[in-house]
């Protein structure tokens, strides 16, 4: 008896500390332009993917906010006739920083995790790589961006992602990511 008294205090004061520090929960997706930088890429060009997941805002002031997510992001690059594509989970944790109503400057760590990967040649079918080997399990960058939203919580976001360490095993490669994202909050 004694545990469930703790567990619902703790779980009153949590509830309460959460609502005071006024947090929001969203959804957002939308369109990454991916490519590669480093000594190992002469010749690689960018693609196109997308990025879908969950958002929330925890607003300590009027003016400052931290905004971790969770997302799936398809990225990757191209090579002759070769596209390689690659699949990550994402989190970046983003200090938000009110500038204007509704408009935020926002900057921050991510961490990726590489979950899929494959490639095309020319036209083919995607195949995933035979060797789990070929690329790293961990990406980790940093973003910088803007985020807007309406008055109605929906909201729009630019972000730059330029990753810190290599995705591949044998090769100076870095992600780097210009994604443009639409998203809701709930509250």
């Amino acid at each position: 008896m004694k545990k469930l008294l703790l567990f619902v205090a703790l779980a009153t004061l949590s509830f309460t500390a959460v609502q005071s520090q006024n947090v929001r929960f969203g959804v957002k997706g939308g369109v990454n332009l991916s490519s590669v930088n480093g000594d190992d890429v002469d010749g690689f060009d960018g693609v196109t993917g997308f990025h879908i997941g969950a958002v929330a805002k925890i607003g300590f002031t009027e003016l400052l906010a931290l905004q971790p997510e969770i997302l799936f992001s398809a990225q990757g690059y191209a090579v002759d006739d070769t596209t390689v594509r690659l699949g990550y989970v994402n989190v970046p944790i983003m200090a938000d920083f009110t500038i204007v109503e509704g408009l935020s400057l926002q900057g921050g760590p991510q961490f990726g995790f590489n979950v899929v990967s494959g490639y095309k040649v020319d036209g083919d079918e995607y195949e995933h790589f035979e060797d789990d080997d070929t690329f790293e399990t961990l990406d980790l960058g940093v973003g910088i961006g803007a985020q807007y939203v309406l008055p109605m919580n929906l909201f729009f976001q630019a972000r730059y992602v330029v990753g810190f360490s290599d995705i591949a095993k044998d090769a100076d490669a870095k992600n780097a990511v210009l994604s443009f994202s639409a998203g809701y909050f709930f509250n």
